[in-house]
């Protein structure tokens, strides 16, 4: 009887050890919770507070190319709305190179914290695959914030060339194979990355000599140094009306509303060619959500301006907007779509 009432107080003592060990680890785990649930609610209110005050100092917008093109056109219009509604400098920093590779590293390389931004091109997208090594990493180092706008592309040609149509154009190129050379806002430019389409659906074949962006290379071709073009078609217009440039068409789907004269290249005979110059803002990998929330709602704001409208209008482009995770879902579907063109033609930098 003794043995047996020692032995359950033992298996009692031990059953209450267990239980206070018990308690001991769920009052551990409790207040390992609390802690992760403080800090958690600390982050949260850290990040609604950084966006609150974003901007607190100047923000540095990177373009990739050479002042005077759509992408600094389009990049100065935004820059300074920015500037004015949150009364803080969006400055641009114009940084070409290398296809737009130097300007972008700058960008992927900068802190995530929102005063870096990038406007890019097409040409983010092309490079994915047009380089097989590059400094950044094209899906993970830039969120996409908002799709600003597109434009056309024109195909344009120095007045000395004996073509004023496309057909004529084509049946020159034929004529003289690589004779006529093209110039390009660089290799894996929208400008370059057309031509090479154009070319892949005509078989024509044409010498490239690539630019560090669109108003050089349009440079190129007022000084006839190159014969042809096809250029984002703001930079054109005044070039075009001045009678410096001969335009033979547009490259997109329809009409270009600003000169409606001109045929599509689809009119012109060439089956399924449509290319547009899209415009995209772009942060680094880590800047925080609010903050990419914040700067697309406000760009959204801006492109519904009436005098927004009406000068981007002037300007050739199309407001397009929208949802940052709208934009991610183009940015990807434009790295295939040009990633295929690029591996069709066998294009190279």
């Amino acid at each position: 009887m003794l043995a047996f009432a020692s032995s359950s107080v033992q298996a009692s003592g031990s059953k209450i050890g267990a239980c206070r060990r018990h308690n001991d680890e769920d009052a551990m785990s409790i207040r390992r919770l609390g802690a992760t649930m403080v800090v958690f609610a600390t982050l949260l209110a850290c990040s609604v507070v950084v966006a609150q005050e974003y901007p607190a100092k100047t923000v540095r917008m990177i373009v990739p190319f050479t002042p005077g093109g759509g992408t600094d056109l389009m990049a100065r219009i935004t820059a300074s709305k920015l500037s004015q509604i949150f009364n803080q400098q969006f400055v641009v920093d114009n940084k070409p190179g290398a296809g737009t590779v130097v300007g972008s590293e700058i960008a992927a390389r900068a802190p995530g914290d929102g005063y870096t931004v990038l406007m890019q091109v097409n040409s983010l997208a092309a490079n994915h695959t047009l380089y097989s090594k590059l400094p950044y990493d094209t899906l993970k180092d830039f969120i996409p914030v908002v799709l600003i706008g597109d434009t056309p592309n024109v195909l344009v040609i120095h007045p000395s060339l004996p073509a004023k149509t496309v057909g004529a154009f084509l049946a020159l190129a034929r004529k003289r194979p690589n004779e006529i050379v093209y110039a390009s806002s660089g290799v894996g430019g929208a400008s370059f990355l057309a031509t090479e389409y154009f070319k892949m659906l005509t078989g024509v074949q044409m010498l490239h000599v690539p630019y560090k962006g669109t108003a050089p290379a349009l440079s190129a071709i007022l000084a006839g140094e190159t014969q042809a073009m096809i250029a984002a078609a703001p930079g054109t217009i005044s070039f075009i009306k001045g009678g410096k440039l001969r335009a033979l068409g547009v490259t997109g789907e329809k009409r270009w509303p600003v000169m409606p004269e001109l045929p599509t290249l689809m009119e012109a005979g060439i089956k399924n060619f449509e290319f547009s110059t899209w415009y995209g803002l772009f942060v680094p990998r880590g800047t925080p959500l609010e903050i990419v929330a914040k700067l697309n709602t406000t760009v959204n704001k801006i492109l519904a301006m009436p005098d927004v409208e009406e000068q981007m209008k002037r300007g050739g482009f199309q407001a397009v907007g929208g949802t940052s995770e709208s934009f991610s879902t183009y940015f990807r579907s434009e790295v295939e779509k040009l990633g295929d063109v690029i591996r069709t033609t066998g294009a190279k930098p």
